[in-house]
């Protein structure tokens, strides 16, 4: 029963993990296209096609590093291959972590109806500082994810060289692996969650305002504007309650609180990946661009079937 349930929650884990990559690989596709046809990209399709890009080679790790060890049953983290992985998915969740928080700030400075001084100049500036922003947040990733892999690198060098005769080292570095790097995790993670949940709160709350004073302006519920504030509003919250969970279950994760070994593996990692394989999906049923070109295709899909 136990190795039933264990295969299902796997072929969950594989198709959850396959639609998203062939989410976000559409939103690269697409946008690539375009990026080719006209020379340029608006600011939100930059963030776009970036938060897509590598949301797509985190899945690709993910998997690979997952369906990998779990048919060679590695487990302690002193494995160069886990090293290797850890490298990667630091670096990738730092990445769509940081992109995220920018396009929240960019939908808060193109949206949300506040006459502040400091605010109207950021709505003024923020859109041209977008590539430089993402160009950034990468090297600062990058830059960070190589100092934490050099302080794991060193803490595990001694076992790597002596493996049988290294175990108060080993018994060290576990502790320092359950500790120290969750909570530098969590910090490092805490900057772009702090920034992101600033900008989305300062932006539903705006949009709650202006949607309370149109109702009570004789704007009824079905109004054309009334409605697409309220499809704002829920696309905001849903983006919302997807980032916090992505949040708390990497922080969770990296504690290495369920092993691989645990019967709840798969449906942690079903939990782990389910942000970024459905707010793809969100994002492209809220952008009239990605919108209107997955419609065709789907009606060319069915127009080949049917024929």
């Amino acid at each position: 029963m136990q190795a039933a349930l264990r295969a299902f929650f796997m072929l969950l884990f594989s198709l959850l993990n396959l639609l998203g990559i062939a989410a976000n690989g559409f939103i690269v596709l697409v946008l690539g296209r375009e990026w080719l046809r006209y020379g340029r990209l608006l600011p939100l399709d930059m963030i776009l096609i970036s938060l897509g890009a590598f949301r797509f080679y985190l899945q690709l790790v993910g998997m690979g590093h997952n369906f990998y060890h779990s048919a060679h049953a590695v487990e302690h983290s002193g494995v160069l291959t886990q090293q290797f992985f850890h490298l990667h998915w630091h670096f990738l969740n730092s990445v769509t972590f940081w992109f995220c928080s920018w396009l929240s700030v960019l939908f808060c400075v193109k949206i949300a109806n506040i006459t502040h001084p400091t605010f109207l100049w950021l709505k003024w500036r923020f859109p041209g500082w977008v590539p430089w922003l993402l160009l950034g947040s990468v090297l600062i990733s990058f830059i960070i994810t190589l100092l934490l892999f050099w302080v794991n690198y060193s803490a595990y060098q001694e076992f790597l060289i002596r493996t049988f005769s290294g175990n108060m080292t080993y018994e060290w570095n576990a502790t320092t692996e359950i500790y120290y790097f969750p909570f530098a995790q969590l910090v490092i993670w805490s900057i772009p969650c702090s920034v992101f949940l600033v900008s989305i709160m300062l932006l539903i709350n705006s949009l709650r305002r202006h949607t309370w004073r149109m109702q009570h302006n004789g704007h009824s519920l079905q109004d054309p504007s009334t409605q697409a504030h309220t499809r704002a509003l829920k696309f905001l919250i849903s983006f919302l309650i997807l980032y916090v969970l992505s949040f708390l279950s990497l922080i969770i994760d990296a504690t290495k609180f369920i092993s691989m070994q645990n019967n709840f593996y798969w449906p942690w990692q079903i939990a782990v990946y389910l942000s970024v394989s459905v707010h793809p999906f969100i994002l492209i049923f809220n952008n009239l661009k990605l919108q209107s070109v997955f419609w065709q295709l789907l009606l060319l899909a069915r127009g080949f079937w049917v024929a």
